[in-house]
């Protein structure tokens, strides 16, 4: 049951006609907020419009195996100088496209396989203070022995590299504090904290048509 005081709630917050401020892949926008019941008041509120994202976690059970990839990231590059990040599968959900056709698409073109079941597990908010980005993380089944050494959507000019990684050794790599890409630290905390049911979840958990998290 939900603790009401550790909930998010809506608020009345009245919205003024959104200022462009630039438009690349994703919209860059900013309002006149207004919040009667803040002492803030009006106030000026930039953000980026990146919308819903799938994250998908594939496993394989039988080879006790996850499937990630590595792709240069120029925000990485830039912050830390470490430019190509060990992730999991993740992108956008096209227009008229629903969750679950989205996570299989982007495993699809990020790891070359498409994955057997798909169980949606939690929505995270990654950066709400600049962006709208909701990302709905899946866990999925993949056949790993299928996965190719290159992949990524030629449509996208995207270029990834496969990893077959144990479990063993992708729960090392967390623990050691080696990656640094939210949606895989995230991905990872989850196995770790599940592992004991995700055979159970993968085999014969149900996946709901329209791709909703619990």
């Amino acid at each position: 049951m939900d603790d009401p005081a550790l909930t998010d709630r809506p608020v009345e917050a009245r919205l003024g006609d959104p200022e462009r401020l630039g438009t690349g892949r994703h919209h860059y926008q900013r309002y006149r907020v207004d919040l009667p019941a803040s002492r803030a008041g009006t106030v000026s509120r930039d953000v980026v419009r990146v919308g819903r994202v799938v994250v998908i976690l594939p496993v394989d059970p039988d080879r006790g195996e996850i499937v990630m990839l590595r792709q240069f990231r120029l925000g990485a590059h830039l912050a830390t100088g470490r430019g190509e990040l060990v992730e999991v599968p993740a992108g956008h959900v096209e227009a008229g496209e629903d969750w679950l056709d989205a996570a299989r698409r982007e495993c699809v073109e990020e790891i070359g396989v498409a994955p057997a079941r798909l169980v949606p597990l939690f929505d995270v908010l990654p950066s709400p203070g600049m962006s709208d980005e909701l990302q709905r993380f899946f866990v999925g089944a993949v056949d790993a022995s299928r996965v190719p050494q290159r992949a990524g959507a030629e449509g996208e000019h995207e270029e990834t590299r496969p990893l077959r990684v144990p479990i063993e050794r992708a729960l090392a790599a967390l623990s050691a504090g080696s990656l640094s890409y939210a949606a895989s630290v995230l991905a990872l905390q989850w196995l770790a904290l599940n592992r004991d049911r995700l055979d159970g979840l993968l085999r014969h958990g149900a996946t709901r048509r329209d791709g909703a998290a619990p």
